[in-house]
């Protein structure tokens, strides 16, 4: 029996939609805050700050091939999904409680390790909601998941403006708080409307053959390359306070580069299924480094708002096109497996593109944190096309 529809994508799409538009919706509330908080609350220097921003990034990375491999394992993909939104959701509110670096860090890792749990077997369960139009999938779903993220930073818009009379410090905690709200929700829709395929999965797991592919090695490769060049969105933040933006300010900045992901994922993703989804992941790369040059040479409002918008076509492409690229790859029963080591591999070299960009920003200046990003997306950029 064909799975219910609900605007052109599976129910089951629809729904992890929605769950990720309230999920993304909370994280991205507390975003536009946590540099500033890090560097004006906790007084953290610049390369702690940009360290912990790049632990923070790949922390999640180690569980996700891990629970992947799990919910292949067990075929049960929604006992994961919700653990794993329901930490997060849990580590963002007690942010509200924190006292040093050590407590926020440790809460972030907690948040991290909610995604690591989550992500792969979410994604499983998309690809395998998805009748082959994984492209399409993806894309709607990460669409939704950008949505949410457009509509956190206005809400912490408001919310700083609202509560402006507020000492810094209450006011943060404040967004913090409220944060766990739409957290909530989300857990609900899970608990009630999810609904597992992976019992629908008759192949058991026998191996991860799919990962034995040298084809399939040879673009793991090119992306750790890649994801050298793929720094925090903190670091946009700060390029945004260095040129003397405000908070309020940069919240708008990161607000518009999540509309352009959110208003981009879609038919970027329906466009992947009519064409070579390795041809548009080059295009990814190629974003990248155009992104990261803008930011490095931006000195006024025109080239710093086309930076984040040339960011927030990258990420379009590149948090939605490989995920799509990598199910298509991987045989039946084990999506989860190869999906999650996608994932492992990106959040693995996150930690060091931060470090490195954390470490030339501290000895020189952001400008060469933006540089050093651009020539690593481009490098891969040129892999690809002999991969």
């Amino acid at each position: 029996m064909a799975e219910k529809k609900v605007l052109g994508v599976g129910w089951n799409v629809f729904i992890l939609g929605i769950v990720s538009f309230l999920n993304d919706m909370s994280s991205e509330m507390i975003a536009p805050i946590v540099p500033a908080y890090l560097t004006e609350v906790l007084k953290a220097g610049k390369l702690a700050s940009g360290s912990i921003m790049g632990l923070i990034e790949s922390s999640s990375s180690l569980f996700k091939v891990l629970f992947g491999y799990f919910s292949d394992k067990f075929r049960r993909r929604k006992a994961f999904v919700f653990t794993g939104y329901a930490l997060s959701t849990l580590a963002k509110a007690l942010l509200a409680f924190s006292r040093g670096w050590l407590d926020f860090l440790a809460l972030r890792l907690l948040d991290r390790t909610g995604k690591g749990i989550r992500t792969a077997p979410r994604d499983a369960l998309i690809a395998e909601s998805s009748n082959g139009k994984t492209g399409k999938s993806f894309g709607f779903h990460r669409m939704m998941d950008t949505l949410g993220a457009v509509a956190g930073p206005l809400v912490a818009v408001f919310l700083l403006s609202v509560l402006a009379y507020l000492p810094k410090e209450t006011l943060y905690r404040r967004i913090f708080l409220f944060s766990a709200v739409p957290g909530l929700l989300s857990l609900v829709i899970i608990a009630l409307f999810v609904r597992d395929k992976g019992g629908e999965v008759r192949k058991k797991i026998a191996g991860i053959s799919s990962l034995r592919s040298r084809s399939l090695q040879l673009f793991l490769l090119v992306v750790a390359i890649g994801t050298l060049g793929r720094y925090s969105y903190a670091f946009t933040l700060w390029k945004a306070e260095e040129l003397g933006y405000t908070v309020l300010q940069g919240s708008a900045f990161y607000a518009l580069f999540n509309l352009i992901y959110a208003l981009s994922a879609y038919p970027i993703g329906l466009y992947s299924d009519r064409m070579s989804k390795r041809v548009l992941i080059s295009v990814g790369f190629l974003l990248s480094a155009l992104a990261s040059l803008c930011f490095a040479f931006a000195t006024g409002l025109v080239l710093l708002i086309t930076a984040f918008v040339l960011y927030g076509l990258y990420m379009a492409v590149m948090d939605t096109v490989p995920r799509a690229y990598m199910a298509e790859l991987a045989g039946e029963g084990e999506k989860g497996t190869v999906i999650g080591a996608y994932h492992t591999v990106v959040g693995v070299f996150a930690f060091p593109a931060s470090l490195i960009a954390s470490y030339l920003w501290s000895a020189y200046s952001l400008t060469y944190s933006f540089l050093f990003a651009s020539m690593m997306a481009f490098l891969a950029f040129i892999l690809l096309q002999f991969d």
